[in-house]
């Protein structure tokens, strides 16, 4: 079992970054494969990236490639989020989640731990 913790949301303007963090619980976190979600408001929970247990494979929605860089740190039991040239599409919250029965996880993937989740807003 894992908890997770995100952590670096706030609010930024066009064009601007930010990092995510997410922290994760136990002793196991180098075996779970590792992804980011965001729910804009009115909207459905969206895939946004993903890392494989050993930070090798990486995969992106359209939405992101190229802007955002997902990267994991198993010493420290973190996942990071680094998002460059914001948008304020890219509004939402934004969510950690883990999984062991994933290679890496895709847009379609019901993993099964969550975080709490942190806010992003983006300005025009």
């Amino acid at each position: 079992q894992v908890q997770l913790v995100e952590s670096g949301g706030g609010l930024v303007q066009a064009g601007g970054s930010l990092r995510l963090s997410c922290a994760a619980s136990g002793r196991t976190f180098d075996r779970y494969t590792m992804g980011w979600f965001r729910q804009a408001p009115g909207k459905d929970r969206e895939f946004v990236a993903s890392i494989s247990w050993s930070g090798g494979s990486t995969y992106y929605s359209d939405s992101v490639k190229g802007r955002f860089t997902i990267s994991r740190d198993n010493a420290k039991n973190t996942v990071y989020l680094q998002m460059n040239s914001l948008k304020p599409d890219d509004t939402a919250v934004y969510y950690c989640a883990a999984d062991r029965n994933y290679r890496i996880m895709v847009p379609s993937a019901t993993p099964g731990y969550w975080g709490q989740g942190t806010q992003v807003t983006v300005s025009s």
